[in-house]
C-alpha cells in the first residue's frame, strides 16, 4: 500500500491551493490529490463566473471578508505573472428604486470596514463610467472587480503544483477509508493527514470520518444566459443590491474576460448533487435527501425562501430572465440574449439541525483531517489566503508543523 504525508481529496480550486500551500510549509513532505473526474476543473472550479470579487458585500467578521481583498489581489498577480488573461473592468452596483439606497450604503459601509475600495458615486458618474446603465440617485464603484477564465487559472494552478512534485490523481474517487487508508478504484493510499475539500461531495466524505454530521449540502444550480452583442458593447459587469439576508447576489450583467457579456446566475434549488442536464447523474436516495431538505425550508420560510424558490424557478424562463436584468441597462432585450451556458452548481452547506443555511466558510476537523465544508462564493477568488487558513488549521490540529514532516514515518 502506497502512503503519503498529506493526501487531499478534490482537486478543485481549494485543494489545489491547499496542496501548494502544505507544499511551501514542507517541501519534503509527499502530498497527493484525488480528483474523481478525469480532468481538472469539472465542477465548480471550472464552472463560476470567473468573477474576482473585491471583497465589499461580506460583514466584517466573516471569512470571506477576511480573504476575499487579498485574494484578489494574489489571483491578479498570479495570472500576470503566468501571462493569463484577465479584464479588469471593475463593477457597478445599481439601485432599482430609492428603497435600495440605504442596501447600497450599507454595501459602502462594509466595504470600508473590509478594507475594500468602493465609491458612491451620482447616477451622472455611473454613466460616464456605462453610458447605458440605470440607476435611481447613486451607484456603488468597485474598480478592483475583475473577471479571469476560471479553466485557465486552474490548469496553471495545477501545472505549479504538480512542477512541485505534487501527485494529481484523476479518475479517482474517494470510495470510503479503512483506519488511515482511503480506498480508491486504484487501490487503498494510506495518509498522515487527510483534507477534504471535496466540493458537492464534502459532507458525504466529512460524513466518513464522523465530521460535521448536522451538516448536509445543498445544491443550487446556476445558469447564464450569453448576449449576441459585439464585444465591448458593455465595459463593466453591473449588478443589483442584493438581498443581504440570504448568501444569493441576484441576476446582474457580467463582462467576461474576453469581452462578452452574460446575464445571471440563476440560483435555482437542484435535486442531486449533479443535476447539471437532464437525468444526467440521478440518484434516487440522493434526491429525496436533498427534497427533503428543501422541503423543510419551503415549509419554514426562513430569509423569505419560499418566495426565493418561485422566482429563480421563474428564470428558467429567458424572457424573464432577461426582464430582469434589463431594470438595470437600457437597450436589453430578449432576441439578445438566447444561449444558455454551461451550468454550475453551487455547493451550498445547510445546517438540518439549526434548519438553515451556511452564509461563512466553514471546516471541521480533527487529528485524522479537516474537512472544508462550505467553500461557496467568493471560494474561487478567496483560494489563496483561504489555504493559508486552513493550512494553520490543520497544522493546529496536528499538534504544529514539527510533527507535520513525519506523520506516518
Amino acid at each position: 500500500m502506497k502512503t503519503v504525508d498529506f493526501l487531499i481529496i478534490g482537486g478543485g480550486v481549494v485543494g489545489t491551493t491547499v496542496a501548494l500551500e502544505l507544499k511551501r510549509r514542507n517541501p519534503k513532505a509527499s502530498i497527493a490529490v484525488l480528483e474523481k473526474e478525469n480532468d481538472i476543473a469539472a465542477h465548480g472550479s471550472g464552472r463560476n463566473s470567473g468573477v474576482l470579487h473585491a471583497g465589499f458585500y461580506y460583514t466584517a467578521d466573516s471569512l470571506k471578508a477576511r480573504f476575499t481583498r487579498l485574494g484578489n489581489e494574489r489571483w491578479k498577480a498570479f495570472v500576470k505573472e503566468q501571462g493569463l488573461s484577465i479584464n479588469e473592468c471593475g463593477k457597478l452596483v445599481v439601485t432599482k428604486h430609492e428603497g435600495e439606497l440605504e442596501g447600497l450604503k450599507e454595501l459602502k459601509r462594509r466595504g470600508d470596514l473590509n478594507g475594500v475600495e468602493t465609491y458612491l458615486i451620482s447616477e451622472r458618474e455611473a454613466k460616464e463610467l456605462e453610458p447605458r446603465v440605470k440607476t435611481t440617485e447613486l451607484a456603488l464603484w468597485s474598480p478592483n472587480t475583475a473577471t479571469v477564465n476560471p479553466v485557465e487559472c486552474m490548469n496553471a494552478l495545477v501545472a505549479e503544483a504538480r512542477a512541485q512534485g505534487i501527485e494529481f490523481r484523476l479518475s479517482s474517487p474517494y470510495l470510503g477509508r479503512r483506519g488511515k487508508a482511503v480506498r480508491t478504484p486504484q487501490g487503498e493510499l494510506e495518509a498522515g493527514y487527510v483534507i477534504n475539500a471535496a466540493g458537492l461531495h464534502a459532507d458525504e466524505v466529512a460524513h466518513d470520518f464522523g465530521i460535521g454530521l448536522n451538516y448536509r449540502i445543498l445544491p443550487f444550480k446556476g445558469l447564464y444566459l450569453y448576449g449576441s452583442e459585439p464585444k465591448g458593447s458593455l465595459k463593466r459587469h453591473i449588478y443589483p443590491v442584493p438581498d443581504l439576508r440570504n448568501t444569493f447576489l441576484g441576476v446582474h450583467f457580467t463582462v467576461t474576460v474576453d469581452g462578452k457579456t452574460k446575464i445571471g446566475p440563476t440560483a435555482i434549488p437542484a435535486f442531486w448533487r449533479e443535476n447539471y442536464n437532464g437525468l444526467e447523474g440521478f440518484d434516487l436516495m440522493e434526491a429525496l435527501g436533498v427534497l427533503r431538505d428543501e422541503a423543510i425550508l419551503f415549509l419554514r420560510n426562513d430569509f423569505d425562501f419560499r418566495r426565493l424558490a418561485f422566482e429563480e424557478i421563474r428564470k428558467y424562463s429567458q424572457r424573464y430572465l432577461v426582464a430582469q436584468a434589463a431594470r438595470m441597462l437600457e437597450g436589453t432585450r430578449p432576441e439578445n440574449f438566447r444561449t444558455w451556458g454551461r451550468p454550475g452548481i453551487r455547493a451550498q452547506l445547510y445546517d438540518h439541525r439549526a434548519k438553515k443555511l451556511v452564509m461563512d466558510f466553514n471546516l471541521e476537523g480533527n487529528a485524522e483531517g479537516l474537512h472544508v465544508l462550505n467553500a461557496i462564493s467568493p471560494a474561487f477568488t478567496a483560494a489563496m489566503p483561504f489555504a493559508e487558513y486552513v493550512v494553520d488549521k490543520a497544522e493546529a490540529l496536528m499538534g504544529g508543523k514539527a510533527n507535520s514532516e513525519q506523520l506516518i514515518r
